[in-house]
């Protein structure tokens, strides 16, 4: 599709947008049926309170209120027979100081004003006047395991002022002095109400209760609420339970590939678990596990992911309007947390499949005070290799594991630690031929502090290391290939709840690098030349502040700046090139000497317009810097990939994001539609020379080039999320495309990830409490790539000429999963299931590369060979839990 007529269809999907907005707003001011709901009731000097109770009984309809209402001594005279709801209470208020009106699926009703009301209401129609203004904060957690909840909504009865916790589970909310009712919401929680009188800052802890088994009453519910009074965009939140529902790769869950149904998010290859974020490379994700970076978020050359669900609590992505807390990436930061640990009652779970075991153990280590978790998962693929006939085979070594551990300890009222660590490694070994190993170590020690009501710190040290080695060739020649990266990390995040309506969020943060970009041994006579490439080492420094501002109750902004420095730093020789890429000058450092920073200021800025309770428009601008960059040749995961940081000549890559979103839940939080459209540029983009040399013993610089990107697309999400079938439909329409000097005559070409088209249909069905069914469809336009265009012959030997960059394509790709749940036993103490799935159900050849090759009976012709990977795969696997 070429550029003016994607710019056509985007014109045209902005109409429709505009549209549906407008009928929104209509919507929104016409009258609500449950109003004119038709109720019969007797009632006599009845308590308000009571009343009111007594209407819900018949009606089916409930009301809010705040605590002057719940204590009110005015009593309440009413007789109606087949009235409508408006029209009893009507005549129920008539000549009292009440007053009524829809809010949301409910009846908002407040005490007026003036005398009428101090002399029916006493006291308690006075409480929440004054000028005196105090603050109730505190922890919410879940009461059957003690984990900090993130997302919880607290709202305030009677008056649009309310407060989500926070990343830790703190909240703080500052209200006039009097009487309340405070709603408590999450999802797969129940919901809770409680009274509190506020005449002095209060402390309130609180325990939810989980959700009964949805299997109880075949009455789903899926996917986090999205906030429509949240000024952030382009966020994805995962709930840990549902991904279990979707049908997976060998039925291995997988978190990254929940996130590739999504829109905005493309998989590298078929089968993949890396991931494109409206248009950004690999690189330019954020990956975050308990706040340490993950630099390979992949096991088995990008097919699994690194992320054993078992072991998480939270999964969430930006993809636009980062919070300025985050940086060092240009598209998305995938920010995952871990399980804390059960601090009530030992529990064991996990599961048994065709290619995998994994097992966790989590309890508490002096209850209600602190907790441990383990996880663990492998692959036994090589245990399967041994059955093989053939020897070569047989004694082939190929598996991954990796290993979760958690500790919590609750310090004191408003102290609490944590401790986590992530060990994954991938093995394989052919004998006396190759060899690959590669895997990452992370750490973070953390510390939350509650400095007062208003003020909440997180302190953390981090430590993270990737690494990888190849190792090909016999015992008479051969080749090893490594490369390592290793961060040391110290952060501080600070929240200060200024008022009801500001939020202020400010920090600072400083990461040391030390990157070894690769390293080539040799030997024997393969004609390569051992290289040692230099040791890169930098400092990372940023801070930030940002501030969410409730500024009126139709419109909210969240507007921050972060400022990074970058600094290099010695030992190190550094080069200046010609425009041929020939070294004229080297400046050598000593250990510690500061060679070049590179200082940017990345404002962001967010603002929402509510058009009513269930609707909204945002819009937000984001600019990112990025001073590592991964150097790669390939769409998927590949050994050959290199990290490099910033140099006098790699500059740090920039970009500017604008984005615009429309939000509505429709029939009473059923039903909700999300349309997204976004423009992305980009500076200082990096690729290869055509004809690259990756292993040269020339400056790696010599063999790239500069120049810069464009990103730009549409959006589109219809999720159901109650009710017996659940799921969504998401559609991208996208084009991304690169700049650079140097590669397809100085034009526009496709980036390598730009994809035009994707659609994801996911479906899960409860049949009946024991059964479940799914499916999920997928359909993709094909990887931009390079093909021949014409061969030559020199001496007898032919060759291919590629003509320009990515301007062919691989073949449209689509496939059919499907996926059934057997809940096998389902008590208090002890829970299984069997799942059984297939991926690619009616076996469609999906291209994961495309070879050009001379036809062995004739040279002279060329022949293209298709290699697909994943044609009809079943799998089954066993989980349990006690």
């Amino acid at each position: 599709m070429s550029t003016k007529k994607l710019i056509r269809v985007l014109t045209f999907i902005i109409f429709i947008l505009t549209l549906l907005m407008v009928l929104q707003i209509r919507a929104h001011a016409q009258e609500s049926p449950l109003l004119k709901k038709k109720i019969t009731i007797h009632l006599q000097q009845e308590p308000l309170k009571k009343a009111l109770d007594k209407i819900t009984a018949v009606s089916g309809i409930g009301f809010t209120y705040n605590g002057a209402v719940a204590y009110s001594t005015i009593k309440i005279d009413l007789d109606v027979k087949n009235k409508p709801l408006d029209e009893a209470l009507s005549e129920a208020f008539k000549g009292k100081a009440i007053q009524f009106s829809l809010l949301q699926k409910e009846v908002f009703i407040r005490l007026g004003s003036g005398k009428a009301k101090e002399e029916e209401a006493g006291l308690a129609a006075n409480l929440g006047k004054g000028n005196a203004r105090y603050v109730v904060s505190g922890m919410v957690k879940v009461k059957e395991t003690g984990e900090a909840l993130t997302g919880v909504t607290l709202s305030v009865s009677g008056t649009n002022q309310g407060v989500a916790t926070n990343e830790y589970g703190f909240f703080s909310l500052m209200l006039p002095a009097g009487s309340y009712i405070l709603n408590i919401k999450r999802i797969g929680l129940k919901p809770f109400k409680t009274s509190i009188d506020l005449s002095k800052n209060e402390r309130l802890d609180l325990s939810l209760e989980e959700e009964p088994a949805l299997l109880d009453t075949v009455r789903v519910s899926r996917g986090p609420a999205r906030k429509m009074d949240d000024p952030q965009m382009g966020t994805e939140r995962l709930n840990i339970k549902d991904i279990n529902g979707i049908p997976v790769l060998m039925g291995e869950r997988d978190v990254v590939k929940n996130l590739q149904m999504l829109p905005g998010i493309k998989s590298p290859t078929e089968g993949g678990s890396g991931f494109f974020v409206r248009g950004g490379a690999a690189d330019q994700n954020l990956i975050l596990l308990d706040e340490a970076p993950i630099y390979n978020a992949t096991h088995l050359l990008g097919f699994f992911s690194a992320f054993n669900s078992d072991a998480l609590k939270d999964v969430t992505l930006y993809k636009s309007g980062m919070p300025a807390r985050y940086g060092g990436s240009l598209s998305s930061v995938l920010d995952v947390r871990m399980n804390d640990g059960n601090n009530q009652k030992l529990k064991v779970g996990g599961g048994i499949g065709l290619t995998a075991a994994r097992v966790s153990i989590e309890g508490p280590i002096q209850k209600e005070k602190s907790s441990f978790l383990i996880s663990a998962r492998r692959t036994y693929a090589d245990q399967l290799l041994k059955l093989a006939g053939d020897t070569q085979i047989k004694n082939s070594t190929l598996y991954f594991y990796d290993v979760n551990l958690k500790a919590n300890y609750l310090l004191g009222e408003g102290d609490r630690l944590f401790i986590s660590g992530y060990f994954g490694r991938d093995v394989f070994k052919a004998k006396d031929i190759s060899a690959l190993d590669w895997g990452n170590v992370a750490s973070t020690v953390r510390w939350n502090h509650i400095f007062g009501p208003k003020l909440f710190s997180n302190t953390s040290l981090i430590y993270s290391n990737y690494s990888y080695k190849v190792k090909s060739g016999d015992h008479l020649s051969s080749y090893t290939i490594y490369s390592r990266i290793r961060d040391w990390s110290f952060k501080e995040d600070l929240q200060w709840y200024a008022n009801e309506y500001n939020t202020i969020s400010f920090g600072i943060n400083t990461t040391y690098h030390n990157i070894k970009p690769g390293e080539l041994q040799v030997s024997g006579n393969l004609g390569l030349i051992p290289q040692k490439f230099q040791e890169r080492f930098s400092l990372d420094n940023a801070l930030y502040v940002s501030n969410t501002w409730r500024a009126a109750p139709v419109f909210g902004l969240t507007y921050g700046l972060r400022i990074s420095a970058f600094s290099l730093l010695g030992p190190g020789d550094y080069y200046h090139l010609d425009q041929d890429g020939e070294v004229t000058d080297t400046d050598s450092y000593a250990a510690g000497q500061w060679v070049k920073t590179y200082f940017n200021a990345e404002p962001r800025i967010s603002a929402a317009f509510y058009l009513g309770a269930t609707g909204a428009l945002k819009i937000s601008y984001t600019r990112n810097s990025q001073n590592l960059h991964l150097i790669s040749n390939s769409s998927g995961s590949d050994p050959k990939d290199r990290w490099l940081a910033s140099t006098n000549i790699i500059k740090p890559e920039k970009s500017d994001q604008y984005s615009v979103g429309y939000y509505r839940d429709m029939a009473q939080n059923t039903y909700e539609l999300t349309a997204e459209l976004y423009y992305k540029k980009l500076w200082n983009q990096i690729d290869y020379k055509n004809g690259a040399d990756v292993f040269t013993s020339r400056p790696i610089e010599s063999q790239l080039l500069f120049g810069i990107g464009r990103a730009f697309g549409v959006e589109l999400l219809f999720k159901k999320k109650t009710g017996r079938l659940t799921g969504w439909i998401s559609y991208t329409l996208s084009k991304t495309e690169r700049k650079i000097d140097g590669i397809n005559e100085n034009l526009w070409y496709n980036a390598s990830q730009d994809k035009t088209h994707q659609l994801n249909l996911v479906g899960i069905y409860q049949l009946n409490p024991k059964w479940s069914l799914s499916a999920c469809f997928v359909f993709s336009t094909g990887n931009a790539v390079t093909f021949p265009n014409t061969k030559y012959k020199i001496l007898g030997y032919n060759y291919y000429y590629f003509a320009g960059r990515n301007r062919d394509r691989l073949p449209d790709s689509h496939r059919l999963d499907i996926g059934a749940t057997r809940v096998l036993r389902k008590t208090e103490k002890f829970s299984s299931e069997l799942n059984f799935s297939i991926y690619n159900v009616y076996g469609q050849r999906n291209p994961y590369r495309v070879i050009f090759r001379d036809r062995p009976s004739d040279a002279d012709v060329t022949e293209a060979r298709s290699l697909s990977l994943f044609r009809f795969v079943p799998s089954v696997s066993y989980n349990f839990k006690f």
